[in-house]
C-alpha cells in the first residue's frame, strides 16, 4: 500500500511537472511558429517561410521600437553596474546593523510591485516638469527609471562575492602589501567580483529589455518594444505580428546562444583549474 502511494505521489508530481513545463514553453513555441508562419494574421499554421525575418529589417516602427529598447537597455545596464557595485561595496563596509537595514531599503524596490513605482516616477516627472513649465518625459526619464529598478539587483549580486571576499581578506592583504585604497579597488576588489558584477548586469538587462509597466508610464513619445507592441496591438496583424514574433525569436536565440556559451566557457575553465 505504502509503495502504490508513493507511486501515485510520484506520476502526481510528473503531471505537475509537465503541465508546468507546458505553460512555460509552449508560448515561445507559439510565437517561434508564428514568425514562420506565411499567414499575414499569424493564425494559423501554413507554409513555412523566412520572410518576416527580412522584411522586419524594413519596418520602420518595428525597428525604432527595437533601437530604442536596445538604447535603453544597454545605457541602463552600464548604469547599474556603476551605482550598483559602488552601493554594494559601500555597504559591505558599514557595521552589521547598518548593513543589515540597508539591505532591506535596497530589496524595497524588488518587493514593490511594478505599478506603485510606476506610478510614483509619474508624479515625480510631472511634479519636475510643472516645476520647468514643460514635459520632460522621454529619454531621459525612461532612463532614470530603468536604473532605478535595475540597480538592486546588481546589489544584490554583488554582495555575496564580497562577502566571500571578505572571508579570504585579500583587500587588508593588499593594503598591507603597499596598495592604495584606489588601487586595491581595481586591482584586488573588482577582479575577485567581476563575476557578481556579470550576473547582476545580465538581470538589469533582462529587466530592462521586457519592462513594460513602469516604461509605459514614463515614456515621451518615442516607445520601446513593449510599449509599441501593446499600443499597436489592433493593427499589429496583416504581418506584422509575424515581423514581431520573428524579432522575439531572433532574441530567444540570441539569449540561448549565450547562455550555453558562457557555461561552455566555465565548464572549460573549471576543468583547467582543475575544480569538479
Amino acid at each position: 500500500m505504502k509503495e502504490i502511494k508513493m507511486r501515485l505521489i510520484k506520476s502526481i508530481a510528473i503531471v505537475f511537472l509537465i503541465v508546468v513545463l507546458l505553460f512555460t514553453y509552449l508560448p515561445i513555441v507559439v510565437i517561434a511558429l508564428t514568425s514562420f508562419s506565411s499567414d499575414k494574421f499569424g493564425l494559423s499554421m501554413t507554409a513555412p517561410t523566412f520572410n518576416w525575418y527580412q522584411t522586419m529589417w524594413t519596418s520602420r516602427s518595428l525597428m525604432n521600437s527595437i533601437i530604442y529598447t536596445l538604447q535603453i537597455s544597454i545605457c541602463s545596464t552600464l548604469l547599474s553596474i556603476v551605482f550598483g557595485t559602488i552601493s554594494a561595496i559601500g555597504i559591505h563596509s558599514l557595521n552589521k546593523n547598518l548593513k543589515r537595514k540597508l539591505i532591506m531599503l535596497n530589496n524595497v524596490p524588488i518587493l514593490n510591485t511594478d505599478i506603485v513605482t510606476a506610478v510614483f516616477l509619474l508624479i515625480i516627472f510631472q511634479l519636475i516638469g510643472m516645476i520647468f513649465n514643460k514635459s520632460v518625459f522621454g529619454f531621459t526619464t525612461t532612463l532614470i527609471a530603468h536604473v532605478l529598478f535595475s540597480t538592486p539587483y546588481v546589489v544584490l549580486s554583488v554582495l555575496p562575492k564580497l562577502n566571500v571576499m571578505n572571508d579570504s581578506s585579500l583587500y587588508e592583504a593588499s593594503l598591507d602589501l603597499g596598495c592604495s585604497p584606489k588601487k586595491a579597488l581595481f586591482k584586488v576588489i573588482i577582479p575577485n567580483i567581476k563575476t557578481g558584477i556579470l550576473t547582476g548586469g545580465l538581470l538589469a538587462f533582462t529587466m530592462s529589455i521586457d519592462d513594460f509597466i513602469i516604461t509605459y508610464f514614463v515614456t515621451g513619445k518615442r516607445q520601446n518594444f513593449s510599449t509599441w507592441l501593446y499600443g499597436s496591438l489592433k493593427t499589429l496583424r496583416n504581418g506584422l505580428w509575424n515581423q514581431a514574433c520573428a524579432y522575439n525569436t531572433l532574441l530567444l536565440i540570441i539569449t540561448f546562444v549565450v547562455v550555453i556559451g558562457y557555461q561552455v566557457i566555465k565548464i572549460n575553465k573549471d576543468k583547467r583549474m582543475g575544480v569538479k
